[in-house]
């Protein structure tokens, strides 16, 4: 319908469309025109024609219209037969028929008031093909009436002058037709659209109801932001946790507000660095642990991120908050009893080694032979060995490492290195190689990359139980020093390199094969590495073997003096 049309019958009562109203509204509605149209022409021709009104047939029209309104009214069309209604326009036919008749010769065009019923007939949803035959047939009627009922001859002439009104209607009648027929289709394509629509919001709606009730759920924060980092969505344990990092009398902040530290717990991490800062620098991270909440009542947390993408680039990031402060609490209390049952232990330790020694000596100078001297050598080299593993759970525990770099001269650190480890190399049928320029020096603390590579050879030798060759070689690529200890043992699988640089930890074909070892070497030797600024990194492979190459960023000039003539083993 129209625009006018809907506010005719908004102001009418009807704040429904047309074909939402109910079968007995829309006959009282498409009946009202046509007696509009009527009861105005009478209205004209009582005052410039009055003698029209007087004649038989147009009252009878008059009557038979106003019967045929009565009935559009009154009648209960919704408890009828569907296409009974159509029984109104053609008797519209008929009414204008009688007023066409009664107006002859006075007035003109009255036919034309037979456009009303065909307009009602051709929209109907009844049958486009029968409201087509009586929208031709109803108006020929009206014309021919006339030719019909009058005493002249009936003529071909006579009857195809007025025939131009049948065929007029005819061709609105369908295009009326075809155009009810194609707004039906787009009504149903949208009532389908619609539909669907619906159905994708309602399935949108139970899934964000149970994306939200699975994240309120967990007891980890989960912060959603978008691509100009404003908050998306929060969980309830994001929530708690703003509240517990924002500070005291602040309700709105942005992240550079929180109270988020470093690892020492009292330097507040710049505002770069902080993780919505960083996710919305397009990194992506895990596991990064930083300290939150005001001093007194701070809290550890695990944070990762994971950037989130679309066709045009970066579209946001989600956060993960989880709160590790029971488990940091019992890693550093692990580290500060390690620490302090290894200082108690030393002191004894140290004090037995003495002994041992003293007796050792005795036992030289008075040439003691038998079993006492072997088993005095036994007690003081396992007494040694446990003063070691006490002096790597020492530095476990404190996770610093102090340095005293200089200029080390990485040949004569990989010679005495291995002439250490000749003897184990030996029993063990391992054979020691090296390559290394004699020049090559880098900036260090001596003893303790000695302890890196003492640790690296050790589990070379250790983990090669059939034999086979172990090398250590070292090259600069002018910027960076890197050390690499290469073997033929046995290797270790993907998932076990995952974890070997954590304390403790060792591979599962290890304790099979009973080899003996703490599982803190590597861990010990990651951290000098790294206080030094370097890196360490593993590629190995089961049955193969292993290659640890350690990169050192401080590369250093040896005096001509310090050189060493010989570099290979």
């Amino acid at each position: 319908m129209s625009r006018l049309s809907v506010r005719v019958l908004s102001k009418l009562g009807f704040s429904r469309e047309f074909h939402e109203l109910s079968l007995a509204q829309r006959v009282q509605i498409s009946q009202g025109p046509l007696v509009i149209t009527v009861a105005l022409l009478c209205l004209i021709f009582a005052a410039l024609m009055p003698e029209i009104l007087t004649r038989p047939l147009f009252q009878t029209g008059l009557v038979l219209l106003a019967v045929i309104t009565v009935a559009a009214a009154v009648v209960p069309w919704d408890r009828l037969w569907y296409p009974s209604y159509w029984i109104l326009p053609i008797l519209d036919f008929a009414a204008i028929g009688y007023l066409y008749a009664g107006s002859l010769g006075l007035a003109v065009g009255i036919y034309l008031l037979s456009i009303f019923p065909v307009f009602w007939l051709a929209w109907s949803r009844v049958s486009a093909v029968g409201a087509r035959i009586l929208s031709f047939l109803g108006p020929l009627a009206i014309v021919w009436n006339p030719v019909f009922a009058s005493a002249f001859p009936v003529t071909g002439q006579r009857l195809a002058a007025p025939i131009l009104a049948p065929l007029l209607t005819l061709a609105v009648a369908v295009t009326v037709t075809v155009m009810r027929q194609d707004m039906a289709a787009q009504q149903a394509a949208l009532r389908l659209k619609d539909q669907q629509l619906e159905n994708a919001l309602n399935q949108s709606t139970e899934r964000s109801e149970l994306l939200d009730g699975v994240l309120n759920a967990i007891d980890v924060g989960v912060l959603v932001v978008s691509a100009t980092g404003s908050a998306v969505h929060k969980n309830n344990s994001m929530q708690t946790l703003d509240d517990r990092i924002r500070p005291a009398g602040m309700r709105h902040t942005q992240e550079r507000d929180l109270l988020f530290f470093a690892a020492d717990r009292t330097t507040a991490l710049p505002a770069d660095q902080r993780p919505v800062a960083r996710a919305m620098q397009g990194e992506s991270f895990h596991d990064v642990l930083l300290w939150a909440g005001a001093p007194g009542d701070q809290m550890a947390l695990s944070c990762s991120a994971r950037i989130l993408r679309n066709e045009e680039g970066f579209n946001g990031a989600v956060l993960a908050f989880n709160d590790i402060t029971p488990l940091a609490d019992a890693l550093r209390a692990k580290d500060d009893f390690v620490s302090n049952v290894s200082h108690e232990l030393r002191t004894p330790l140290t004090s037995i080694i003495g002994y041992l020694d003293l007796a050792q000596e005795e036992a030289e100078d008075t040439g003691l032979t038998g079993t006492i001297p072997h088993a005095v050598a036994v007690a003081q080299r396992n007494s040694e060995r446990l003063l070691r593993l006490v002096s790597d759970l020492l530095t476990a525990a404190s996770g610093s490492v102090a340095l005293d770099p200089r200029p080390v001269a990485v040949a004569e650190l990989i010679t005495a290195g291995l002439r250490s480890a000749g003897p184990r190399a030996a029993a063990a049928g391992v054979d020691l190689t090296s390559s290394c320029a004699p020049a090559l020096a880098v900036q260090a603390d001596p003893v303790r990359l000695a302890q890196v590579l003492d640790n690296l050879l050790s589990n070379a030798i250790k983990y090669s139980p059939d034999g086979g060759t172990v090398t250590v070689s070292a090259w600069t690529d002018g910027t960076s020093t890197f050390l690499e200890v290469r073997d033929t043992g046995m290797g270790m699988t993907e998932e076990d390199q995952k974890e070997l640089f954590t304390k403790f930890f060792r591979t599962g074909a290890v304790r099979q094969a009973g080899i003996p070892g703490a599982g803190l070497g590597l861990a010990i030797s990651k951290n000098i590495v790294e206080a030094h600024g370097g890196t360490i990194s593993l590629v190995s492979a089961p049955g193969v073997g292993s290659a640890f190459t350690v990169a050192l960023p401080q590369a250093a000039t040896l005096p001509a003096a310090d050189v060493p003539q010989d570099a290979s083993v």
